[in-house]
């Protein structure tokens, strides 16, 4: 009996372990997607983590060991994020012009006022990334795109918007208004991000 309870103690010690080693894990790649957000890949580092959390750099080098890894780990966060709004946006019962605008306040109105993207902040600092890392954004950035031309496509053929413009067009201009839109807020404030989404808005309105 005694051997069974000091078993079981043994086991519910190994699970805490690991159980707290995989939250300690997620807390790094969250803050570090938010810094990437705040400050951009590049310009943040092991000891912003550090002191943000308050643990050493030796517990972040432990769960990734180089900053190539952590960008990699961030990337696939972004990308299984992509992957689900795609799930939700294709079994979603609402019309095809109110999916296509929920998404496009979803990508302007989920990031504080000093935050961009992080898509865009990555896309920005592509060329100083490593290059397991421009390959998750290659992917990152190919998926988004895409959810977006699916959200044109299937507007397009409920009549919504004008089905003679390019897709492919379309997609990348809405996308760029957002991301745009999102640079100037953090220097001008949030009336800048409004009005474009306002008037985005009033584009997907077919004459």
């Amino acid at each position: 009996m005694i051997l069974t309870l000091a078993f079981h103690i043994d086991t519910y010690l190994l699970v805490s372990y690991y159980r707290s080693m995989e939250n300690r894990k997620k807390q790094i790649v969250d803050l570090a997607l938010k810094l990437i957000q705040q400050k951009g890949f590049v310009a943040f580092s092991y000891d912003d983590i550090s002191k943000q959390l308050g643990v050493t750099k030796a517990s972040i080098h432990y769960h990734f060991e180089k900053k190539e890894d952590l960008g990699v780990a961030v990337t696939e966060r972004i990308l299984l994020k992509l992957q689900e709004s795609l799930t939700l946006i294709k079994n979603s019962p609402a019309p095809a012009e109110e999916k296509l605008k929920q998404f496009i306040e979803q990508q302007a109105q989920r990031f504080e006022c000093i935050e961009i993207c992080p898509i865009s902040s990555l896309q920005t600092d592509y060329e100083s990334l490593p290059t397991a890392v421009q390959e998750k954004l290659k992917e990152v950035s190919r998926l988004e795109l895409r959810v977006m031309k699916e959200l044109v496509a299937e507007a397009q053929a409920a009549n919504v918007i004008n089905s003679s413009d390019d897709v492919n067009q379309v997609a990348a201009t809405l996308l760029s208004s957002v991301k745009g839109a999102l640079l100037y807020r953090r220097v001008l404030g949030d009336n800048v991000l409004a009005e474009v989404v306002n008037q985005l808005n009033r584009f997907l309105r077919k004459p």
